[in-house]
């Protein structure tokens, strides 16, 4: 197959492989003569699309022509021009959803943490309250590992970044939130805080937001009230190594599962391949009584209405409305347009409006009905698909699903990236030959989807991968220690 129409309403096609200018289509007992060169994820016209008429995808419009554009035309940024404007009102036309999905009562290999919550790694966290320490909790980190070799835990690893200081309102709360969310994460199985004592986020404050916790597993350090923060940071994380090297794996429900959906630097497989994919897993999850969360706000304009249609209710549909114009309002505010996303990256990939990528990326939560939605900084609190407040960048995003408490990111990509948030984050290449060049940053490949590979068959594949990784198969970003965390500031530094 080198070319798809998606839906039955589309005018335009997508190329699966590259075409020649003069080669010949034939879709729907029409035959296209292809004009230009079209790259591959690309949209080429399957009939003469007016100047100012919707140019239709998904079954939807997807913007609208710039100028006349013939039939087996290249369709791409230069010929459309986004249909979004500000902010909407929105009507509530709730959908029904009824799952046929049979629950397989699986399991995975995870630990069990004395609060009842379930950890699918094993791993020692170095946290700061502040930026002024990322070079000691580095050394303490590197030297912790040196001295046990990783033995009886995952890994040990210090998670430095830019605030804790400096920060007002909102931006400082952000900040306090992300990294409680993290010091109280399942998947670590021992956190050290690290505090420099003068910083606006005190260490006996950010305390105090931990509410209940294990005091054997979770510890503090301010540097500025200690005479040697190297040999008691370390005294310190051989107290919690001595607890957490005695965790064993045992058999957990799948219902316990958390996983965040994320996509970046997308192309024009992305909503054929990889994020529908990640729907079909979505829906299987939440029949198991697991949970899935879907951000990138920005990436849901075009597409909310879909999302807003499937709240369980009416007080989600508001909290969804909320959601979408909260963040229009945020890009308004800062004088920026709220349709200027699609990257450099998604239009050499063939992503050539909001619209377009939106609609792609809304697939990566299936068909399940919205029965939460959560603000950043908050954690997961009904089990099934839960809706996040967060940014479309890459690490800004997976650091906030991390934090909402997924276990691991599930992240598709058509161009390809290696980095990696604070729980696993396996990329899925939406296709081949991504994966077969990029093998040290793709887990997975869902390219077979358009090549000899039903989604059924990559569905089963990609249950057996997940559920092998929760139980402690190391993805690549995991393999080369690619970890860092981002969070969301809105605000003025001091």
């Amino acid at each position: 197959m080198k070319y798809l129409k998606i839906n039955p309403a589309d005018n335009v096609a997508v190329a699966l492989v590259a075409l020649q200018a003069g080669e010949k289509a034939s879709l729907d007992g029409v035959e296209i003569t292809i004009n230009a060169d079209i790259p591959m994820g690309h949209k080429f016209a399957l009939a003469n699309i007016a100047e100012h008429e919707n140019i239709v995808k998904y079954g939807y419009a997807i913007g609208h022509a710039r100028v006349p554009i013939c039939q087996g035309d290249w369709v791409n940024e230069t010929t459309i021009k986004t249909n979004l404007e500000g902010l909407l009102d929105y009507n509530y036309d709730p959908k029904t959803y009824t799952s046929d999905i049979e629950n397989r009562h699986l399991s995975f290999k995870g630990y069990k943490r004395g609060n009842g919550e379930v950890g699918i790694r094993n791993e020692i966290w170095i946290i700061p309250t502040v930026g002024c320490v990322n070079g000691t909790i580095n050394a303490l980190a590197e030297k912790m590992r040196m001295e046990t070799q990783l033995h009886g835990v995952d890994a040990i690893v210090a998670y430095p970044h830019n605030y804790g200081c400096s920060q007002l309102g909102d931006d400082h709360e952000n900040t306090r939130k992300v990294l409680r969310d993290m010091v109280l994460h399942p998947n670590a199985g021992g956190v050290l805080v690290v505090g420099l004592g003068c910083e606006n986020n005190q260490v006996k404050a950010f305390r105090e937001l931990l509410g209940d916790f294990d005091e054997s597993r979770i510890k503090f350090m301010e540097t500025q009230k200690v005479d040697d923060e190297d040999e008691t940071g370390m005294t310190l994380l051989r107290e919690i190594y001595d607890v957490v090297s005695n965790d064993q794996r045992t058999d957990v429900s799948l219902s316990e599962l958390k996983v965040g959906l994320k996509c970046g630097g997308s192309d024009g497989l992305s909503g054929i391949t990889a994020n529908p994919l990640l729907g079909v897993f979505s829906d299987f999850l939440i029949a198991q009584g697991g949970s899935t969360v879907l951000t990138e706000v920005p990436e849901m304009f075009g597409a909310e209405t879909i999302l807003m249609n499937r709240c369980v209710n009416k007080n989600m549909f508001d909290k969804t409305v909320l959601l979408i114009n909260d963040f229009k309002d945020y890009f308004m505010r800062n004088n920026q347009p709220v349709y200027e996303n699609p990257s450099p990256g998604n239009k050499a990939g063939g992503i050539s409006t909001l619209e377009e990528k939106s609609l792609g990326c809304t697939q990566k939560c299936g068909n399940a009905l919205v029965k939460d939605v959560l603000m950043y900084g908050e954690q997961i609190k009904t089990k099934g698909l839960n809706l996040l407040s967060a940014p479309g960048n890459d690490l800004v995003a997976a650091t906030a699903l991390g934090a909402s408490g997924c276990h691991i990111v599930l992240f598709t990509t058509g161009r390809g990236t290696p980095f990696g948030s604070f729980v696993p984050t396996m990329k899925i290449s939406t296709n081949t030959p991504l994966y077969m060049r990029k093998g040290s940053w793709i887990d997975f490949n869902a390219g077979t989807i358009v090549e000899n590979e039903s989604i059924e068959d990559a569905l089963e594949r990609f249950i057996e991968y997940v559920i092998k990784v929760a139980s402690g198969e190391l993805v690549n970003n995991e393999k080369k220690n690619y970890r860092e965390i981002a969070i969301f500031k809105t605000g003025v530094t001091l």
